[in-house]
């Protein structure tokens, strides 16, 4: 008797990182045996003929299992290609819980001041999605909310107006929850720099438990963005740069300002800190080195450690298993590594000590 077996079918996924970070995003999905499909800046599809898991990396900001895609100057026409491709796909047949419109990079982060999430044409075209597909596809009540743990979502990717590209995932971390991987954020104030997004988003992705009351240390504070949103917390914050900081921070009652390099400090400043943020604008192994001489000394315990390691240029990112083999010398129970959706060409470790 002659048994025959179905051949698994291909799987195809798309992916979205940093405008600039695909190189490597290609190489991330090749070592688990997907083959290129398809590439943009910020954005790349693959094909695996054995069906595998759709790839994942610290420079995947998103994936998605592929649906399809539609490209028309005629935005009704793009909108009839998609509710045709949700019907007829399986992926498709039981609705999605959320829709999830984005853009991808246009630029390098923080180029001419670009950055990452959605913009007014995306917007538009968002609500002419939902307002076709919603009420047979998407059990959530408006586009782009923030998905809830195990919410499938359908995903719809502008690589350009006019192409775009459809997937489907299901949400599980902070980052699949958000649209396009990038932090919903509404500030009640403008925020002193962009450093407040970035340390608002690792904050939330590292998992760590910060409390109003706890004492946190960051060094590279100046001007005050990422203060900005610990103080926001309610933390005590205690600031450690040479350059001066903007007045907001400086004056607030909970901060104090050491106006001075972190190494030259006595390691009793430190005592009492639970969280210590790192952003300063020195290469890697010197962060690290001092990192490592204040969590190490026996005056200091802190429990969490949020650490941005400056790339300057993305085949640096080689060095990424070196240095957390580092960090885990210094006795870290946890390393988490990503590049998230506001760094530069940089990534972070978010590290349990």
């Amino acid at each position: 008797m002659t048994i025959t077996t179905q051949a698994a079918q291909p799987t195809f996924a798309m992916m979205c990182c940093a405008y600039g970070a695909e190189k490597i995003v290609k190489e991330t999905m090749a070592t688990d045996g997907w083959r290129l499909a398809f590439s943009r800046p910020g954005f790349v599809t693959g094909k695996h003929d054995e069906g595998a898991p759709i790839p994942s990396g610290i420079f995947i900001r998103t994936a998605s299992r592929s649906i399809g895609q539609t490209k028309s100057e005629d935005g009704g026409a793009q909108i009839e290609a998609l509710v045709k491709m949700l019907d007829e796909s399986p992926l498709a047949a039981r609705g999605f819980d959320q829709l999830h419109v984005w853009p991808k990079d246009r630029a390098p982060i923080g180029r001419f001041g670009f950055e990452p999430g959605g913009d007014e044409v995306t917007r538009l075209v968002a609500d002419q999605i939902f307002a076709s597909v919603g009420e047979k596809s998407i059990r959530a009540s408006e586009v782009n909310q923030i998905a809830r743990p195990d919410e499938s979502v359908l995903d719809v990717v502008l690589v350009e107006p006019s192409h775009w590209f459809v997937g489907c995932h299901t949400a599980t971390t902070w980052p699949t929850r958000w649209p396009g991987g990038v932090q919903p954020m509404n500030p009640q104030q403008q925020p002193i720099s962009r450093a407040y997004y970035k340390a608002a988003e690792a904050i939330v992705w590292s998992g760590f438990d910060l409390q109003p009351g706890d004492l946190a240390v960051e060094i590279g504070s100046a001007p005050g963005g990422a203060c900005g949103r610990l103080l926001e917390l309610g933390l005590r914050v205690i600031g450690i740069d040479p350059a001066e900081m903007d007045p907001q921070i400086s004056e607030h009652p909970n901060y104090q300002h050491f106006q001075a390099r972190a190494g030259d400090l006595p390691r009793k400043t430190f005592r009492g800190a639970k969280w210590m943020l790192v952003d300063s604008n020195v290469k890697p192994e010197k962060t690290l080195t001092t990192v490592a001489n204040i969590v190490q000394n026996e005056q200091t315990k802190f429990e969490g450690l949020i650490i941005t390691m400056k790339l300057g240029d993305y085949n640096e990112a080689s060095q990424i298993e070196k240095w957390r083999t580092t960090v885990l010398g210094w006795g870290a129970t946890e390393v988490k590594v990503r590049q998230l959706a506001r760094n530069k060409c940089e990534v972070c470790f978010a590290v349990r000590v």
